[in-house]
């Protein structure tokens, strides 16, 4: 039994090891001491989106451990007399600019809403690490705060999707909150259910990184240097797709210790909850898991962030009605995907909805 802790000094210590060097010009410049004011947005009324056809507002959300934080809701009605919505919600290093999606849903019939979390493009505050968090929990704030606009806006119908971390954020959601979900339905495309790492990562590494996490909470882990999933994403590389890489970064910056440990526990949360999913939830993966770090043609036809055999293991276990689905050749992103693909990713969507009205 003494070995143990010297085991978990011992991983510390390599994590450690990996934390940010801020004479490396290599590495990330995020402001840590920010000197500025730390002035808290007040909502605002519905104002023009940076996507065009779009519009948005911000949310204050008070204060979090860093400061003031808001979130930003993002919304296109569909023109026409309908009570039906979709709530999107991001992954990590990540935002909504997918304005296709949005088009594809108004067109259908449904009133189409994003919400970009806290500390995520459009509601990424000057003094906030970028994409942290302590708490998967904490984003429920932000997840009710547009599902009270959606209601207010006379939507009785609601489906709510997320992707990645977002995935793992909406499953979660649906998981605490049970039988007193506001939604009637949720899918998730790629959710982040299990760390892509192999079994010694996942079964000590990570959770005893985990554990320091709730001392060490802003210690730094770096990401590796890869380009390979964004080279496959942007146009001006190998995909089909422009957005802001501020906000959404060809290469991720480092993760705190703290953020490690939110989401494993938001993962071991699903585990332990996964009965309690009241409502039909879709679970979406590609067909294959791409390994490697710059880009080669084979990144356009997998999943170069997570495991999609892990996704299947943990999605067969969530809530009593359920649907995993396998997208032949999906990128992480499905929706990012190229157009037959994301075609099919869509029809499954669609089909889950109608299937559960």
């Amino acid at each position: 039994m003494r070995k143990l802790p010297f085991l978990m000094l011992a991983l510390l210590a390599a994590f450690v090891a990996m934390a940010v060097d801020n004479d490396n010009p290599a590495t990330w410049r995020f402001p840590e001491k920010y000197t500025g004011p730390k002035t808290p947005t007040t909502d605002t009324t519905w104002h023009p989106d940076i996507l065009k056809g779009y519009e948005a507002r911000y949310v204050n959300q008070g204060e979090a451990f860093d400061g003031p934080c808001r979130c930003t809701i993002v919304r296109k009605l569909c023109g026409r007399d309908s009570h039906k919505a979709f709530l999107y919600v991001h992954g990590f290093n990540d935002y909504f600019f997918q304005s296709e999606m949005g088009q594809l849903f108004v067109d259908s019939g449904y009133n189409f809403y994003a919400v970009d979390l806290r500390r995520y493009g459009r509601s990424w505050e000057p003094w906030q690490w970028p994409f942290n968090v302590r708490d998967q929990k904490e984003y429920f704030k932000d997840i009710d705060a547009a599902l009270e606009q959606i209601r207010r806006d006379g939507n009785t119908d609601i489906t709510l999707g997320g992707h990645s971390t977002g995935g793992l954020t909406v499953a979660l959601f649906g998981a605490i909150r049970g039988k007193d979900i506001t939604v009637n339905r949720i899918v998730t495309d790629s959710p982040f259910l299990a760390w892509n790492f192999n079994p010694f990562m996942r079964k000590i590494a990570i959770p005893v990184v985990g554990f320091f996490g709730s001392v060490l909470k802003n210690t730094k882990i770096k990401q590796g240097h890869c380009d390979g999933y964004a080279y496959s994403l942007l146009k001006e590389y190998h995909g089909e797709w422009e957005y802001n890489t501020d906000w959404k970064m060809v290469y991720s910056p480092p993760v705190t210790m703290s953020w490690v440990r939110a989401i494993s526990r938001a993962q071991g949360d699903v585990l332990r909850h996964k009965k309690d999913i009241s409502v039909p939830i879709l679970v979406m993966h590609s067909s294959r898991k791409i390994d490697g770090c710059n880009w080669t043609p084979a990144f356009q036809t997998g999943d170069a962030v997570l495991d999609p055999e892990q996704i299947q293991k943990r999605g067969v276990q969530l809530g009593h009605d359920r649907q995993v689905c396998t997208i032949d050749s999906g990128l992480h992103d499905l929706i990012l995907s190229r157009p037959e693909v994301r075609r099919a990713a869509y029809d499954t969507i669609f089909a889950f909805i109608r299937r559960h009205l």
